[in-house]
């Protein structure tokens, strides 16, 4: 074990390399990224068990999985969970210093760092438990390569992911995970306690009769923000709720894609399929009164259904994707940061409240 007190924090630099979903159709999967999210396919790998495709739409990286065989974790959880998001991996200058910061401090090890010599690939790799079934694989690679090939995949000759159709993403703001009630702070402090993140938001949420409570940690580069949210139990039970039943435990409810304008990603995006959740116009009739807008962009905002708010720093505007999947779980986000650093707690609720919407119009379908 080395000597942590005479180095700098190795844990101080983790950020997002890749997020991995495990899927049951791994074609499918990429196919959906690629027409309907304007993602480029840069790598593909496999093995006897799996079968993998790597894809990139500016600096966000995604990895999706199938098991062909029962050996590959990846069976298992599409048969408890469906299609998921199964790994979040951090890319760290040094994992085997970072894995034994991670696991002095308390982390759970799920794999001891490992070295590989496979060119494009990472140079080593380790992971550790988070929430859930889901882990953090650990990533060491050059700094000059570029994120998103796991151990094994080739890239794709001369795809890169700049050819691909621009629809405006640019990263990951932050991923959105539901926990089981009670345990909230347990995670905060895991995430808090072992890997060096920070509690920077606190949100009581009330939807209803619902309510929740959400918690946003950020590791210390300020590049990987988690929102992690628990039902309140003394209120009625509600989507996270549905969401841990229908999962069957924690896990990913939504991936947030940063964008450079909000409005322009979701015409682009609606034009390639993808579906938003609405907001009411009652929403917009108050919203210039509370955000300094020019008429233009009001009217902007109100055609696309994109909810705005402002602290200090700036502006925010964001809006949630429906649901594809087929539990009705996994869902995704476009956030427009102009300076705002916060959540926006009227943007929170207004966005909760349209999940809610289509949960009831779901219900009622079903129903039927």
């Amino acid at each position: 074990m080395r000597d942590l007190s005479k180095s700098a924090d190795p844990l101080a630099d983790l950020s997002i390399d890749y997020v991995e979903l495990y899927v049951e159709d791994v074609d499918a999967a990429a196919s959906s990224w690629v027409e309907r999210y304007g993602f480029a396919v840069v790598g593909t790998g496999g093995s006897a068990d799996h079968r993998g495709i790597a894809l990139r739409h500016g600096k966000i990286a995604l990895v999706v999985t199938q098991a062909v065989s029962e050996q590959h974790p990846a069976s298992a959880y599409v048969l408890e969970h469906g299609d998921g998001v199964a790994d979040i991996a951090l890319r760290t200058a040094d994992v085997e210093a970072a894995f034994d910061a991670a696991v002095a401090r308390g982390a759970l090890a799920h794999r001891r760092p490992e070295r590989h010599t496979a060119d494009g690939g990472p140079g080593v790799t380790a992971a550790l438990r988070g929430f859930g079934d889901l882990v953090h694989t650990l990533v060491q690679r050059d700094p000059a390569a570029p994120s998103g090939l796991p151990v094994g995949f080739e890239p794709v000759p001369g795809a890169d992911g700049e050819g691909a159709p621009d629809v405006g993403l640019v990263d990951l703001d932050h991923i959105a995970v539901c926990l089981n009630a009670g345990d909230l702070d347990p995670m905060v402090d895991y995430y808090c306690d072992t890997l060096g993140f920070r509690n920077v938001f606190e949100e009581h949420i009330v939807v209803g009769t619902q309510a929740m409570e959400s918690t946003a940690v950020q590791g210390a580069s300020g590049t990987v923000t988690l929102t992690l949210i628990e039902p309140d139990v003394s209120a009625a039970s509600g989507q996270v709720d549905d969401f841990l039943k229908s999962h069957q435990g924690a896990g990913v409810q939504h991936l947030a894609f940063s964008a450079r304008d909000a409005v322009d990603s979701v015409r682009a995006l609606s034009d390639r399929g993808v579906t938003f959740l609405r907001t009411p116009s009652s929403y917009y009739d108050r919203l210039g009164r509370r955000v300094d807008l020019t008429s233009e962009r009001l009217d902007d905002l109100r055609a696309t259904n994109v909810l705005a708010a402002e602290d200090h720093d700036g502006q925010l505007f964001q809006i949630f994707t429906a649901s594809a999947h087929a539990r009705g779980t996994l869902f995704f986000e476009i956030i427009e940061r102009q300076g705002s650093a916060t959540f926006g707690s009227a943007n929170i609720k207004a966005l909760y409240e349209a999940v809610e919407v289509e949960r009831t119009k779901q219900r009622g379908f079903h129903r039927r």
